[in-house]
């Protein structure tokens, strides 16, 4: 056995970069392992890095976008769109050949080596997954590359409700406290939530401790507000995200908000593990629908009592090209996600490009978009969102309006934001915005009411769904 591993290990490392995982995927990603990613990512690139480099390693470009490249020239894009795994850490570092030579003792040497010949790609096909999809998609996981629609009628949280029913929604951000003191919190949510339809709490934005997202909206419910529970996938295991799941749906809440988070390497010092990510943010989906959907745990286990779940997933529209970045939203959707939550955009134009990629894909019809916007508050934070942070560019017209307004940067800033608004909003398969103003809460009045946004509606929690 140690042998065979020795010769894997030699074979597999220089010509695939094999990390001997134990659950080989090479066959979905386009023979590159995907575990030379730093973030350990498995379902495709984190909406950090760009085609150009990692941000968690700037020595190297990111792997998953190499990954895409070969997929496409070898015409294997659609292989991408299955649902990997998350890793079994118990076959971490042992061979998998000796698996894949069993499978085929199951399935037939001779029938397995006859297809080697088989001139008809479906019959081939058809051969080689039943060899090599029991080995990358164990019956715990049973990934697949289908679109599963939600299993409930209706809709489940006031958020889900507005969107079905065509309203242009506004949700918004309220940064968690530093401390335990929920004053400032409260007083933020309080000025926010008669103009927006939710309330979304970061979790640990920056890779940077705050108070938990679970505590805000518990805050939030209790301020009869409702809440946007974001789950960042850094900081959770498999078994406390199913459990913490369970723990606020009996806290009433119901809309999740599944990201990848920013690597420990942007965070305070000292830096903490960054080879730990025990799941991604595709992975989370896929573990929350089937707990809503099947009842069911990851482990198998019945529940009597499924959580009522509205699933949302992060996106930034110009990280790749927009065939590229479609993909990756198309695999969101496929593995559960009913919206998405964009990066700050300020390229309207680009925008459309990605949406037009989307539609084609048939996502628009599948998921509603909301577009984050935020009011620069001056040149300076124009220029570190342009220059510094991974997937966010702003045209150089809007710099210079920024640089030009000098002490009125921000009455600049929220007009930019204003025409920005304006001109998304009439874009085919935009259902609304999310405003981000960064700590900056008594502004969000203003850029509503002037964007024409203003609705009679809050973000009040119906009596029905109350639980807190």
């Amino acid at each position: 056995m140690r042998l065979l591993e020795m010769t894997e290990r030699l074979v597999k490392g220089p010509l695939f970069g094999c990390r001997m995982c134990g659950n080989c995927l090479l066959q979905e990603t386009a023979f590159i392992c995907p575990m030379e990613c730093p973030k350990g990512l498995r379902n495709g690139p984190c909406g950090g890095s760009t085609s150009e480099k990692c941000y968690v390693d700037e020595t190297r470009k990111c792997v998953w976008y190499e990954i895409f490249k070969r997929a496409k020239k070898m015409g294997r894009e659609d292989k991408l769109l299955e649902i990997l795994p998350p890793m079994d850490w118990d076959k971490a570092g042992t061979e998998t050949w000796g698996e894949v030579v069993r499978q085929i003792s199951k399935v037939g040497a001779r029938k397995f080596t006859g297809s080697l010949f088989i001139k008809n790609k479906e019959k081939k096909s058809e051969v080689w997954e039943s060899v090599f999809r029991p080995l990358r998609q164990p019956e715990w996981w049973n990934g697949d590359s289908e679109y599963h629609p939600p299993a409930y009628e209706g809709t489940v949280s006031e958020l889900e409700k507005r969107l079905k029913n065509g309203e242009f929604v506004v949700t918004t951000e309220v940064t968690p406290p530093l401390s335990a003191s929920t004053n400032k919190l409260k007083e933020d949510i309080e000025i926010v939530k008669p103009y927006v339809a939710a309330i979304n709490f970061t979790d640990n934005s920056s890779a940077s401790p705050r108070m938990s997202s679970m505590a805000c909206c518990k805050v939030s419910g209790e301020l009869n507000a409702e809440p946007v529970l974001q789950i960042a996938a850094r900081d959770k295991t498999r078994c406390g995200l199913q459990a913490e799941i369970v723990g606020v749906n009996e806290m009433g809440v119901r809309n999740v908000l599944c990201i990848s988070g920013d690597s420990a390497r942007i965070g305070p010092s000292p830096m903490s593990n960054l080879s730990i990510l025990d799941i991604d943010s595709i992975q989370m989906l896929w573990i929350l629908r089937r707990m809503r959907d099947e009842g069911i745990y990851l482990d198998g286990r019945k529940m009597k009592f499924p959580p009522k779940l509205f699933l949302g997933a992060a996106t930034s529209p110009f990280a790749a090209e927009p065939v590229l970045q479609a993909i990756r939203e198309q695999k969101k959707i496929n593995a559960g996600a009913q919206y998405f939550q964009t990066n700050l955009i300020f390229d309207p134009d680009g925008l459309e490009k990605w949406l037009e990629e989307l539609d084609k894909k048939d996502i628009l019809s599948k998921a509603y978009i909301l577009v984050g916007i935020s009011p620069l508050k001056s040149f300076k934070m124009a220029q570190y969102l342009h220059f510094d942070v991974p997937g966010i560019t702003i045209p150089e017209k809007m710099m210079n309006r920024m640089e030009k307004a000098g002490d009125s940067a921000l009455e600049e800033g929220i007009t930019i934001a204003l025409d920005l608004i304006d001109s998304i909003k009439r874009k085919k398969g935009v259902s609304g915005i999310h405003l981000m103003t960064f700590g900056r809460e008594d502004i969000t009045k203003k850029i509503i009411i002037e964007a024409g946004l203003e609705t009679k509606k809050n973000a009040l929690i119906p009596d029905d769904d109350k639980n807190v």
